[in-house]
């Protein structure tokens, strides 16, 4: 009878160790699975803000509504995929909502901004931070696209309206930097700068890139004119000193008397 006793408390213990085995077990795949979650979570997050702040820089460029429909439905569809992670969250639910009222209005009102009219950057910091958020805008809706949320022809149409805004950008700046140039006498800076301009023209054919490859190219031909001009004057100048000092060599300097 002791040894079943024996017997039975060592099967007890074995099925107990098995059970707080297992519950650790479960308990660390929850924890795991928990904190996967919150990391597929703030992933989210994190790509809403980044997109939220895209849409908030709309006051620097013109979007279209392409585009923001487009940023729309990437915050939309990070909403559900949280959502999918933490069903009884409802805040999320009233908040996918009411992006799919804000899409539902941008179809419908939005008329789009206008890329002809939109403010040059008047600095080189201005000008830099429209180029980073141009590339941005560029990779999103890339990355939109290969996920297959953007339609092929209306990313092909708007990654060339951004391409164009940003030749805008950087053609825009190279004038307003080549006069500063010529303004401070460094006329081989303005050179530099609009060559510099007409190579990244070369391959364009929008209407934009032929207007402004015919400014450039009138500028950069006018201070060509200007530097030919003054190097004949300096030749010119030089060549009537040799002759003066020919002359004071042959007659020698008019002594005083």
């Amino acid at each position: 009878m002791g040894f079943m006793n024996i017997v039975l408390i060592v099967a007890l213990i074995a099925i107990l160790l098995i059970l707080v085995l297992g519950y650790n077990i479960m308990l660390q795949y929850k924890v795991k699975a928990e904190s996967a979650r919150k990391q597929e979570s703030a992933r989210y997050v994190a790509m809403i803000d980044a997109t939220e702040d895209l849409i908030g820089h709309a006051h620097h460029l013109p979007y279209s509504k392409e585009l923001l429909v487009c940023l729309n439905n990437r915050i939309l569809d990070s909403l559900i995929n949280m959502f999918e992670l933490d069903p009884k969250n409802r805040q999320l639910e009233q908040r996918i909502e009411s992006v799919k009222q804000q899409i539902k209005q941008l179809q419908e009102n939005y008329q789009g901004g206008d890329t002809s009219a939109f403010k040059v950057p008047s600095s080189d910091k201005q000008a830099i931070v429209m180029l980073k958020l141009v590339k941005r805008l560029r990779d999103t809706i890339r990355t939109e696209h290969n996920k297959g949320r953007f339609d092929t022809q209306a990313y092909v149409t708007e990654n060339g309206r951004l391409e164009t805004i940003q030749t805008r950008i950087n053609i825009e700046n190279v004038i307003k930097r080549s006069k500063d140039a010529i303004v401070r006498g460094q006329p081989g800076t303005a050179l530099q700068l609009l060559r510099k301009g007409l190579d990244v023209l070369a391959t364009k054919n929008d209407t934009y890139s032929a207007q402004a490859r015919e400014k450039l190219q009138m500028m950069l031909d006018e201070l060509e004119q200007k530097r030919q001009t003054r190097s004949a004057e300096q030749l010119q100048q030089i060549e009537e000193k040799e002759r003066q000092d020919d002359m004071d060599a042959l007659f020698g300097e008019k002594k005083k008397w």
